[in-house]
């Protein structure tokens, strides 16, 4: 296995994508998610973490593992455990992106780490990436964070963590039958072929899931569908996530929300998503534009 050394050598690698920000992708995430609403033309705002529909990664399939990924995901080199897992993210809105946009995406390899956890050998990545629009203004920073580890022996279960109790009060919920449609069609949305989102026999057999997995950043987009519901009038500014436990396709995904202190003057918002008994499945701490810290 490379030693910290070898992983860390890596360490500043970039790469950059460019695209032209189309009404075909935000129409697409709108069919999947059930809303008609708004018809995209140009001019128009994409809502805050859209952008992870544009200026996809196209690796060849030549380039793909076994699961689907490729074997170097984006700035992220090819790592010694097979196991990868979306753990988190942080966003920074500075400008909003518009149908009709040239953008550019410039990535780096912020961080590697290796631990050691309940599960066995693990390793961090964090990667940063800026959305430019139109030639030179910042719209989006982005840090998110990939876990890989080991392979669970043929026919066993994957561990599960033990998430923490989900808080009791929130005055915003919902619940969305996510299933293998929905997972397929944000798979393809995001271009992100990793077989635990559509291929059961890997996802069960091989990773040992219970199903399908729903993926981490759609858990995102369907909390931040629920803030617009419940606060049409509040512009996101920032936001944090953590995954703390994975969610499946065998029940729905139970959302949840409420103004952070403050009430309908509140500075931010907290979301979660909620595991079929109860615990955090991923949690979104929202800060809101135009509030004084």
């Amino acid at each position: 296995m490379p030693s910290v050394a070898d992983l860390e050598s890596h360490l500043g690698r970039t790469l950059a994508r460019e695209d032209i920000v189309a009404p075909g992708p935000a129409r697409a995430a709108l069919a999947m998610l059930g809303r008609g609403d708004w018809a995209p033309a140009a001019g128009d705002a994409l809502p805050p973490a859209w952008h992870m529909f544009y200026c996809l990664a196209t690796e060849p399939a030549g380039e793909l593992g076994p699961d689907g990924l490729p074997r170097a995901y984006e700035a992220i080199p090819e790592l010694p455990l097979p196991r990868r897992m979306f753990a988190g993210l942080r966003m920074r809105f500075h400008a909003p992106l518009r149908i009709g946009d040239r953008v550019r995406l410039e990535s780096e390899l912020k961080a590697l780490e290796r631990k050691r956890g309940r599960t066995g050998e693990l390793i961090f990545a964090t990667v940063a990436n800026r959305v430019w629009r139109d030639g030179g203004e910042l719209a989006v920073e982005e840090e998110h964070d990939i876990v890989a580890r080991d392979a669970v022996a043929a026919g066993a279960a994957n561990p599960m963590p033990a998430p923490r109790a989900a808080p009791g009060e929130a005055p915003w919920r919902d619940s969305i039958a996510v299933d293998s449609v929905m997972l397929f069609r944000f798979s393809a949305l995001v271009f992100n072929a990793h077989r635990i989102h559509y291929d059961r026999a890997h996802a069960t057999r091989v990773e040992g899931y219970r199903g399908l997995v729903v993926h981490g950043p759609l858990h995102l987009i369907l909390l931040l569908e629920l803030l617009r519901r419940h606060a049409p009038e509040r512009a996101v500014a920032s936001l944090a996530m953590r995954v703390r436990a994975p969610l499946f396709d065998d029940a729905p995904v139970r959302l949840a929300g409420r103004p952070s202190a403050g009430g309908a003057d509140a500075a931010g918002a907290e979301l979660w998503t909620a595991t079929p008994d109860g615990g955090v499945a991923a949690e979104v701490a929202v800060a809101f534009a135009g509030v004084r810290a």
